[in-house]
C-alpha cells in the first residue's frame, strides 16, 4: 500500500479518518501552529531586545503583547524601534490568523466530510 503525505486529507469518496488518526493529523497540525507562533514570537523577542534594547522578559512582554493583539507595554524610544513594532504588529495579525486555521483546519475538514458523507448515504 502506497504511503500517504503526512498532512494528505482523504478525498470526499473515501471514508472518514479513523478517531485515533484524527487525533494524531490534529496533533500535528496543533504543533506546527505553535511552532509558528514560536518563531514569531522569537522575532519579535529579537526585535525589541536588538533595536529597542530591552532585555529579555521585558521583549518577551512586548512581543507577546504584540503577537497576542494588545500592543506593546513599554513606551518606545527609538524611531527603528517604533518601525519595527508597526511591522511587527501587521506581521503579527496575519501570522495569529494563519496559525489558527492551521490548527482549526483538521476539525473543518473532519465535520465538512461527515457531512458530505452523510449527504451520500441518505441518496
Amino acid at each position: 500500500m502506497k504511503r500517504k503525505h503526512i498532512l494528505e486529507y482523504e478525498r470526499h469518496n473515501q471514508p472518514l479518518l479513523p478517531r485515533g488518526l484524527f487525533f494524531l493529523r490534529l496533533l500535528r497540525h496543533m504543533g506546527f501552529g505553535a511552532g509558528l507562533i514560536a518563531v514569531s514570537l522569537g522575532i519579535g523577542m529579537a526585535g525589541y531586545h536588538f533595536l529597542e534594547h530591552m532585555s529579555g522578559v521585558d521583549s518577551l512582554l512586548n512581543a507577546s503583547m504584540i503577537l497576542g493583539g494588545m500592543g506593546p507595554m513599554n513606551t518606545l524610544t527609538t524611531t527603528p524601534g517604533k518601525f519595527f513594532a508597526s511591522f511587527y504588529a501587521l506581521f503579527s495579525g496575519i501570522i495569529f490568523l494563519v496559525a489558527a486555521g492551521v490548527m482549526v483546519a483538521p476539525v473543518v475538514h473532519r465535520l465538512l466530510h461527515r457531512m458530505h458523507l452523510d449527504d451520500e448515504t441518505e441518496d
